[in-house]
This record gives structure tokens, sequence and C-alpha cells, in this order.
């Protein structure tokens, strides 16, 4: 579904995908990795994202599953290799306070992975390999200086994987240009209801 664009000058264009119950939650109440999705689900994220330059997820996505999705699908690569685009698309986490524990199976993944955190947050990453680039988020929480610097670098497609928070920030900002949900078919009463956005975000932008 294509969205509103706003700050598209010097940004990269942004496609919000998430995946959903057909109950309407994305992950129980104990924050669980949400395993309902089928292999024809993985497939449709792995897709999704094959185009893109970058991926980006919060913190405690990456905590929750402990990996990120590259692309393994011989005729994804292929395409990537026909767009003159490197064989695994940018992962980039981002974390303000970068309290991300290095035995995370992310960092032995055969992806390039970028780091979006303050100054604060880069400290405890400096002179070490777990991350190729590191970059600082602007302290308002505003991310066209850093979708600006992420053109400037390169990313010309980038994808919010989520968590809701980081999602819903983009929305906020009247930054999604293209959204993919997919709804898969479980359901289940009792998980707690998590929407993949915030939903004071959608009560802000009533009326």
């Amino acid at each position: 579904m294509m969205m509103r664009r706003l700050g598209m000058s010097d940004r990269p264009m942004i496609t919000a995908i998430a995946a959903m119950s057909v109950d309407g939650k994305i992950a129980d109440a104990y924050g669980s990795p949400a395993r309902f999705g089928s292999a024809a689900d993985q497939a449709h994220l792995e897709a999704a994202i094959a185009p893109m330059d970058a991926v980006i997820f919060g913190a405690n996505t990456l905590r929750t599953y402990g990996t990120s999705l590259p692309i393994r699908d011989p005729n994804l690569l292929q395409q990537r290799q026909n767009l003159d685009l490197p064989p695994q698309p940018i992962h980039m986490v981002c974390s303000r306070t970068g309290n991300l524990a290095q035995d995370l199976r992310f960092f032995s993944q055969p992806i390039p992975r970028w780091l979006l955190t303050t100054v604060e947050g880069a400290q405890q990453w400096q002179n070490l390999t777990y991350f190729d680039q590191i970059l600082q988020l602007n302290s308002t929480g505003d991310w066209l200086k850093t979708l600006a610097e992420l053109w400037a670098k390169g990313i010309k497609k980038l994808a919010v994987l989520g968590g809701g928070r980081l999602l819903a920030s983009f929305f906020e900002q009247g930054l999604i240009d293209d959204l993919w949900i997919t709804l898969v078919q479980f359901c289940s009463v009792v998980r707690r209801l998590l929407l993949p956005l915030r939903v004071e975000v959608f009560q802000k932008n009533r009326a």
C-alpha cells in the first residue's frame, strides 16, 4: 500500500514491513519471538527485502530473535547481482543505549552490520569489529538528518522491519512511502494485543 511522501528530497524510499495474525497480534505477553509465520511468509519477507539497499530494526527486535534474515534464495541473490547490488543488504540496528550482547548469533551472520546509536551508545563499540559502521542518531528523534546521511552513503531503498516503536517513529514523521503487512493464518485468544504500531500514533492523526 503506497503512503504519502514527505521530505522525499535526498532520503531513501522507505518501506515498512510487518506481519500480523488475523486477530491483530504480533507477539505474546512475554515478548517471545513470533514464530507463527509459515515458510511462505518467510519467503515473502525475503523477497520483500531483496531489492533493498538496507534494512533497519530496533534493538529489542534483535534481542528477541538474536538474528536477522539474510538473503538465501538463489534467484533473489541473482536478482541483486543483476541490479548491481551486493549479495546482502546492510542490516542496521537502531539502539540509543547501544546495549547489545556481543554473543548474539547476529554478529556471526554473513551480512554487513551497521549500528545507529547515540554518542554514549557508540562508546562501548569503539575499536571493536562487530559493526562495519556506526552512525549517530539525532538527539531530537528527527529522522531526516539521519536519512540524509544514509542517502549520501548510497542507501536509496530502506526497509523498516520493527519493532513497534521504531515503526511508529517513522509513521509519526510521515516518512513511510510504502507499507507491506502480511496477514498470517494464525489466531490465538491467549496472546496479548500488540499491534505493529503504537496506538497513540493513530490517535494523534485522527480527525
